[in-house]
């Protein structure tokens, strides 16, 4: 486990585009959400220690804000090859045993995730009804082994103010998890 940081893409930044395959084998793209309140894209995958942290918190949290008419996806970017654990087919299980409501797609090529200069698993993007960036980092300040219990603070907060139109209030600090897995040879360059 590579303890790495999210890259804190620029505020502002319009969300890219992705047209990705849902577990169902269906493409979802960012445009299938064109009248959201806010969007959530989430970096995240099966294995890391620091998604299954926060997975309690997570999946009632994204429904909650599914429900208020926020678009919420998941993707994971994740080397199969060599991690067998976040293959597709792994990823049907661990939706229906963490509760997930939202799409969970998988980005093969992993050019969604450099899109997003996705640094680590969980990484959190949240962006206004424009598509424009208003927060990216961490969902709170627990991790595994902390004292520190899981809430959800931050990223609620953050898509509070989204959902309304307002700034996220406070200083924004990078998620921290597993590093993505890269394919051998298609390591982003954003690192240096």
């Amino acid at each position: 486990m590579v303890e790495t940081p999210s890259t804190m893409l620029d505020l502002g930044t319009e969300a890219p585009a992705f047209s990705l395959p849902n577990l169902d084998g269906k493409t979802v793209s960012l445009a299938d959400f064109p009248n959201a309140k806010a969007y959530l894209v989430m970096f995240i995958c099966n294995h890391c220690p620091f998604v299954k942290h926060v997975q309690s918190v997570l999946a009632p949290l994204a429904s909650r804000f599914q429900a208020q008419g926020a678009a919420v996806v998941a993707i994971n970017s994740n080397d199969v090859e060599n991690y067998p654990a976040d293959s597709p087919e792994m990823m049907k299980d661990e939706a229906r045993l963490a509760g997930y409501t939202f799409p969970y797609l998988y980005d093969e090529t992993q050019q969604v995730a450099k899109a997003y200069r996705a640094a680590c698993t969980p990484d959190f993007f949240v962006f206004d009804k424009n598509k424009k960036l208003v927060y990216r980092g961490r969902m709170d300040a627990s991790r595994p082994g902390s004292d520190i219990p899981v809430t959800g603070a931050e990223l609620t907060a953050a898509m509070e103010a989204a959902m309304e139109g307002n700034t996220p209030p406070g200083d924004q600090l990078p998620s921290v998890g597993c590093n993505i897995k890269w394919k051998p040879g298609r390591e982003p360059d954003y690192f240096g």
